[in-house]
């Protein structure tokens, strides 16, 4: 799934490939992915792009300065820039297309929503307003905002009785974090993904944050500049725990473990995060006796 250094480098791209520029058309291809009928997508049409932005991992393309065309990718959606796209209208069908973006010029220019896998999760808004769209309402502090500090990040911790995996990656909680960066940042500063949120002492509390930070804001610098259609290689390059199971711990040397969920995976280093000890492969807080 993209996350907030991914959705910020489609946007920085999206910004210099799109505002200034007039949309031509917008045609949606798969019934799922529009979720909003008024303002319709023919509002857009022939209107000026005048802003691109990220709510978490929510795209925002500013229309005419008073629509919003909101994305959110989900888990298998990618935005695929084409300079040329074809020039026959798309069909229906069981393809990966679920939307289509085309320029009014450079004429052919434009990009497609595609979504792979059956689930369909890919989803389009057009409103007049971002708080509109139900996800970026409810959407907790970016974490790379001059408002998260330290101080504000500990009150978000306070009295927090859930793992602290989960609490990274519940987006009321803390917007644009998902699970590959999870895993990363835990991995970072040292911490067991089963360990209790409350129960952080505050040096864990403090390098956490450091943490979050440091990680989120390395992955936004290697994505800068990336094209879209490299941000994925680009994302996977820089990862050193996730999707690594079996491999060594660029720390330590250890090998990288993993527990699966029913639709999810996480990975970890024992000796950098649990204290030399395997967790449990199931849904349980606690480690293997």
């Amino acid at each position: 799934m993209p996350e907030l250094p991914e959705v910020e480098a489609l946007s920085g791209f999206l910004t210099e490939h799109l505002v200034g520029r007039y949309v031509a058309r917008v045609q949606p291809v798969a019934i799922s992915v529009l979720k909003t009928y008024d303002p319709p997508l023919t509002a857009l049409e022939g209107a000026e792009v005048t802003a691109v932005g990220r709510h978490g991992k929510f795209l925002d393309l500013t229309v005419a300065d008073e629509l919003h065309l909101v994305i959110h990718l989900a888990r298998a959606g990618w935005l695929q820039w084409k300079d040329k796209l074809p020039a026959a209208p798309p069909r229906p069908g069981k393809g990966p297309l679920a939307l289509r973006v085309r320029l009014a010029e450079p004429e052919g220019a434009g990009f497609d929503l595609t979504e792979a896998g059956t689930q369909k999760r890919l989803a389009v808004y057009c409103v007049r307003d971002p708080q509109d769209v139900p996800g970026v309402a409810r959407l907790g502090p970016d974490p790379l905002a001059a408002a998260f500090t330290a101080e504000a990040f500990a009150g978000l911790l306070a009295g927090e009785r859930r793992q602290i995996k989960g609490v990274l990656r519940d987006q009321s909680t803390i917007a644009g974090i998902g699970n590959a960066y999870s895993d990363e940042i835990l991995h970072v500063a040292k911490l067991s993904p089963y360990k209790l949120a409350a129960n952080l002492t505050d040096e864990e509390t403090a390098v956490l944050y450091t943490a979050i930070g440091d990680t989120l804001r390395g992955a936004v610098e290697r994505s800068r500049g990336v094209a879209a259609g490299r941000l994925k290689a680009e994302k996977k390059s820089g990862l050193r725990v996730h999707g690594r199971a079996g491999e060594k711990c660029p720390a330590c040397g250890d090998t990288i473990r993993e527990v699966s969920f029913a639709d999810s995976a996480l990975q970890y280093c024992p000796t950098c995060q649990t204290g030399g000890k395997p967790l449990a492969d199931r849904r349980m807080s606690r480690l293997l006796k």
